[in-house]
């Protein structure tokens, strides 16, 4: 099942092929998110604020892995664009060595690490027990993790979005069962959410490995593809290592700010665990679309289609703006009833905490949408570090601002809400910069 985004409508296009993702990675979501709920209403605050410590850690090991294979299918998709298979095939080979090397060297890294990562992230005492206990178990099921996305790359670079969406949706509703049954029924507390969440994501890690080898048999590489081609494997470490940055650089700056979060006492550190997850809901479809967009520029720049290019920047502009509008006008009007599903009406401070947040960085959406495609357009155009540039200039002015403002007795916490779109902003207004002084013409040239 592949879908060529060089021919064709291209609004139409971008929307066919994104939603898929934008669903999958809705989905995929709901891995924490059913942790946070559940373990937030029936097992207490203590575990709300372990569970969401976690998952800035999560995230941050995940997107290391996520940047490896998005930075990847990048090569895959100039290659697929410009009809070159056979060299398709090889650097998927090669790139899968080179990610899963790595990638178990990072899982194993974080194991050793795991309590000088605790005490770095100011762990609320109360949660420090159940962090450990809860990390354990999901660092054990990483490489599911990177099983998952390495073949749902390759199959997205030919244009597939589907059939990683549907087993992103078996992997979600086997989390969530499991969920219920482990925490509500077996009592197994944080554990139970952990290995819920270890179970689900070797499903769906099991599923398109199998599905790869039986249905795409064209992509897979043959005898002959099976060697070590120094260029291809210089463009794709080029490409992963790159992307990987700047996903983690991306993710550590949020970290950084966790701890600063976590050290403003535990009512925020729970407020703040509730609202991570709103916020990853409300504009995780940018995202998605950013990377779609990602997709369509390196299939066309591949192929050589400049004038298409051009158009795509402009409509993608236009749909990421009208979403990300609309998502900030429902999180600003639902706030409280948003932070109801994560925390007991009795938690008042918490949820005022949650609610000023929502207020104040979910109004500017929009910024992170723009953002979004930036990244985009530059890595599918092979100038990855680009946007690394664009992401030390996001995050590294989100937390210099966040550590200064927070600093200030008549700001505090909410300096820290307040730096997330004033980041956003700046990027915007970087990466604008960068690609007007340039001109699109510097980038997209024929290979």
């Amino acid at each position: 099942m592949q879908n060529r985004l060089t021919t064709g409508k291209i609004g139409r296009s971008l929307i066919s092929f994104s939603l898929p993702m934008i669903f999958g990675n809705l989905l995929q979501q709901l891995y924490n998110v059913a942790d946070t709920l559940i373990v937030g209403k029936t097992i207490g605050p203590a575990a709300l604020s372990a569970v969401g410590s976690s998952y800035a850690l999560m995230v941050l090991l995940t997107s290391i892995v996520l940047g490896l294979c998005m930075g990847s299918s990048v090569v895959f998709s100039h290659l697929f664009g410009a009809d070159k298979i056979d060299e398709m095939k090889i650097s998927i080979f090669n790139s899968g060595i080179f990610i899963f090397i790595l990638s178990a060297a990072i899982n194993i890294g974080a194991f050793l690490c795991l309590d000088n990562i605790i005490l770095w992230l100011n762990i609320p005492k109360e949660a420090v027990t159940l962090t450990r206990e809860y990390l354990k178990i999901i660092f054990s099921g990483m490489i599911f993790v990177t099983v998952y996305n390495f073949f749902a790359s390759v199959l997205r670079s030919v244009g597939n979005t589907v059939i990683p969406l549907i087993f992103l949706a078996a992997a979600a509703i086997t989390n969530i069962v499991l969920d219920l049954l482990f925490i509500l029924v077996f009592h197994m507390g944080v554990a139970g959410a952990a290995y819920a969440t270890v179970t689900a994501q070797a499903l769906s890690a099991i599923c398109i490995t199998v599905y790869f080898f039986v249905k795409e048999k064209q992509l897979c590489p043959a005898k002959q593809h099976i060697c070590f081609d120094k260029g291809l494997l210089k463009r794709i470490v080029g490409n992963s290592v790159l992307t990987s940055v700047q996903q983690s650089i991306m993710n550590f700056g949020i970290l950084m700010v966790q701890g600063l979060v976590n050290s403003f006492g535990f009512a925020v550190s729970a407020a703040f665990a509730a609202v991570v997850k709103i916020d990853a809901f409300a504009y995780m479809p940018a995202q998605d679309f950013g990377n779609a967009f990602a997709t369509f520029i390196a299939q066309n720049h591949g192929a050589g289609q400049k004038e298409r290019i051009h158009k795509g920047i402009l409509t993608a502009l236009k749909l990421s703006c009208v979403f990300c509008l609309f998502a900030s006008a429902c999180v600003y009007v639902f706030a409280k009833p948003l932070m109801l599903l994560f925390v007991n009406s009795g938690e008042t401070q918490i949820i005022n905490i949650g609610i000023e947040y929502l207020h104040i960085e979910g109004a500017f959406y929009v910024g992170i949408g723009i953002l979004f495609l930036l990244y985009g357009l530059f890595r599918g155009l092979g100038k990855s570090s680009i946007s690394i540039f664009l992401t030390v200039v996001s995050l590294g002015s989100r937390v210099a601002l966040a550590y200064a403002l927070s600093s200030l007795p008549s700001v505090g916490v909410a300096g820290i809400w307040w730096s997330v779109p004033i980041g956003w902003a700046l990027a915007d207004a970087a990466g604008c910069m960068i690609y007007l002084f340039r001109h699109r013409s510097h980038f997209i040239q024929k290979k």
